[in-house]
């Protein structure tokens, strides 16, 4: 299939220009950096203020797991906001999808930004604060199925990995600038953090929204779908028809995201609450490791899509999962010498060689599973339904860590666990990185096994 834009009426004017190419890969990289700055905000949040300013213990240990346990609230609630924005997306379409998940995502990062803490209004603090993160997980559910969808039905078929990649590049983007912000506000003395400082990241949030939407209102909407809309060939329940066509590639989708989330978390929020409270490492060595982390992912996505295009998603993947199940062992033992240089290389290595090649290919992998008629729900309920199984990885490995009185072993045991899921999970998936992207069932997908 050649990748076509259409014209205002419906209609074909050729294929998506170099212009108009560029504009949905920006406005995928802006909108998911938006939407995983949100996000990741609130796990360093959770991992170093919020567990004494909205649920104070006598013990630290049990504020940091109920603030990680509020953290994992927003993956509850992803599978819905898949669901339902996945409905949308595939009944109104890509484009407008996205731009309503912005405004829920942004919104209510914005607001835990003015929320008064436990000491102002007592038990409502906390209240608010877990249901401004279920907005966020509704938020986060639908963002990225949606950007990747619309990525995969613009980019040419023979880099649809490359062009795809962009949008999990958009995440660590996200991620880094997060963690940057923390930083930042993290140099403020320990009082002003408290009282005021923490507050920041949060309030950007309603800079970047703007910045965000002129983005998106300038990108075309996908041309598969205007093709659909034009030969009426939408759908009314998508996602019932997901259930019924593809249930394989469900499964296959949910185990597929269980390890690399469960890895996205534990180096990005878990390890700066371990290294920090447990083994005593300063809080700016832990998060300037957690930026070159982001950082390192940025300049391989593309690196590790552009290779997916011509050796398949599917050696990737495994690849990905069976370091990580290696590696998650000595990840830790370098993490307890409680050197700078050690912590930051035992990120680098976790990311470079085990976590960013599976999440550079994610976005076309989890395109290619389902036609176009229930795309953006398939992707979004499978990968979000994974997201939920392993969100709590923070919540479980500190609770595992203080059982284990400070020994990471067993968290070690878990994430490999896990990958060992994962690795099951694409060895069952068919490759389909030569699938018609504007194919509506799952003809293709059999012919592809």
């Amino acid at each position: 299939m050649t990748t076509r834009s259409t014209g205002p009426a419906g209609g074909t004017d050729g294929p998506t220009q170099p212009r108009g190419l560029r504009r949905v890969v920006f406005g995928a990289l802006v909108g998911t950096a938006l939407e995983w700055y949100d996000f990741f905000i609130y796990g360093t949040a959770a991992a170093l203020v919020f567990n004494v300013l909205f649920f104070p213990q006598s013990d630290p240990a049990v504020g940091t797991i109920t603030a990680f346990a509020t953290f994992g609230v927003g993956f509850v609630f992803r599978p819905l906001g898949g669901i339902i924005f996945g409905h949308i997306g595939d009944r109104i379409g890509r484009r407008a999808t996205l731009i309503l998940t912005t405004l829920v995502m942004g919104l209510s990062t914005g607001v835990i930004g003015l929320l008064p803490t436990y000491d102002t209004i007592g038990v409502w603090a906390p209240v608010l604060l877990v249901l401004l993160r279920v907005l966020q997980g509704l938020g986060a559910g639908a963002e990225f199925g949606g950007a990747s969808t619309l990525l995969a039905e613009h980019a040419p078929p023979h880099r649809r990995g490359y062009y795809c990649s962009f949008a999990q590049l958009g995440v660590q983007v996200g991620l880094v600038l997060a963690t940057v912000s923390f930083l930042l506000v993290g140099l403020l003395p320990e009082e002003q953090l408290l009282a005021w400082g923490w507050r920041v990241p949060f309030l950007v949030s309603f800079l970047m929204i703007g910045v965000a939407l002129y983005v998106r209102l300038r990108v075309e909407e996908s041309p598969v779908f205007r093709a659909m809309a034009a030969e009426q060939t939408i759908i009314k329940l998508p996602v019932l028809e997901t259930l019924r066509t593809y249930p394989r590639n469900l499964l296959i989708g949910v185990g597929a995201h269980i390890a690399d989330t469960a890895c996205a978390y534990l180096y990005a929020t878990f390890t700066v609450a371990y290294a920090t409270s447990t083994l005593g490492i300063s809080r700016g060595t832990v998060l300037t490791g957690v930026i070159i982390f982001g950082l390192v992912v940025i300049v391989l996505q593309p690196v590790y899509g552009a290779l997916s295009d011509r050796i398949g998603r599917k050696p990737l993947n495994l690849f990905s999962m069976a370091f990580t199940a290696v590696f998650i062992w000595p990840f830790f033992l370098l993490l307890q010498t409680e050197q700078p240089v050690l912590v930051v290389l035992a990120l680098v290595i976790a990311t470079a060689f085990g976590w960013a090649p599976v999440i550079a290919v994610q976005p076309a992998f989890y395109a290619e599973l389902f036609g176009a008629r229930v795309r953006y729900s398939g992707f979004a309920t499978s990968r979000e339904v994974g997201a939920a199984l392993a969100g709590f990885t923070p919540l479980i490995a500190a609770a595992l860590v203080a059982a284990a009185g400070g020994a990471p072993w067993v968290v070690a045991a878990y994430i490999a666990g896990l990958c060992v899921i994962s690795l099951i999970a694409f060895l069952a998936a068919p490759e389909l990185k030569d699938m018609d992207i504007a194919e509506a069932g799952p003809t293709q997908l059999r012919a592809n096994r």
